[in-house]
């Protein structure tokens, strides 16, 4: 029997899409950086992406990923700069997508029915410095019962360590009691997989499972959350 809902946050309940092309265009504007190219933040977002699933994979650390992705994206685009301004242009864009909150259609209102029946936690890799504001900001820190930032823990979806420490802090290491709510492929299907628990694909634009993990349940908007945990009564 279901009874601790694990929920991803970036592109499950809010869209980092949005947050990150607006706190990008902030920083632009903040540090004065001349950029005339449309596609820019289409550019960057494939950086960042690429460094998320370094991190993912144990390529390279939080440190490195959080810095190296302005520092390639800066070469990208002639930009002339120092660990300075890399060191603070990131601590801006990390506290700018904190306050930038978008939620995806029927968040708010399944957290809430959900919350009535069910234990909610927060499962994230995002820095502290953003998830942290995020949660605030978002209300969401009223409404989960926990918050497990991968940065607090010392390990990252999808490792089985970030799990079992979870597990641990939540009280229960029955695998049936859970399961996990989320968008990526990378992190959290092949995180669920990791940790013997079964999950739901948040999948709005209908992508391809290419990496051939088990997908339990594949929904397209979040409110079919509650008709799957129904079922499961």
């Amino acid at each position: 029997m279901i009874k601790y809902l694990l929920w991803d946050i970036d592109n499950t309940l809010l869209s980092f899409d949005l947050a990150e092309r607006a706190s990008m265009t902030k920083g632009f504007d903040k540090f004065g950086l001349d950029i005339d190219d449309e596609k820019a933040l289409d550019v960057y977002k494939n950086i960042n992406d690429k460094y998320w699933k370094m991190l993912e994979k144990g390529e390279k650390t939080r440190e490195e990923i959080l810095t190296e992705r302005f520092e390639e994206f800066f070469d990208l685009y002639d930009i002339a700069y120092d660990d300075r301004l890399v060191n603070d242009f990131n601590l801006f864009y990390q506290e700018e997508l904190g306050k930038q909150v978008f939620f995806n259609d029927y968040a708010e209102e399944v957290l809430q029915k959900l919350g009535k029946d069910y234990k909610q936690y927060a499962v994230t890799n995002g820095s502290k410095v953003a998830q942290s504001g995020k949660l605030k900001n978002s209300g969401l820190d009223k409404i989960f019962d926990g918050v497990f930032i991968s940065e607090d823990l010392g390990y990252d979806k999808p490792s089985l360590e970030y799990f079992d420490l979870v597990f641990e802090n939540i009280g229960s290491k029955n695998r049936d009691e859970y399961i996990l709510i989320g968008d990526s492929l990378t992190s959290d299907m092949l995180g669920s997989n990791n940790a013997g628990i079964r999950n739901i694909w948040y999948n709005p634009k209908d992508l391809d499972n290419d990496i051939g993990i088990r997908i339990d349940y594949t929904i397209h908007q979040l409110n079919k959350v509650v008709d799957i945990l129904d079922d499961l009564r």
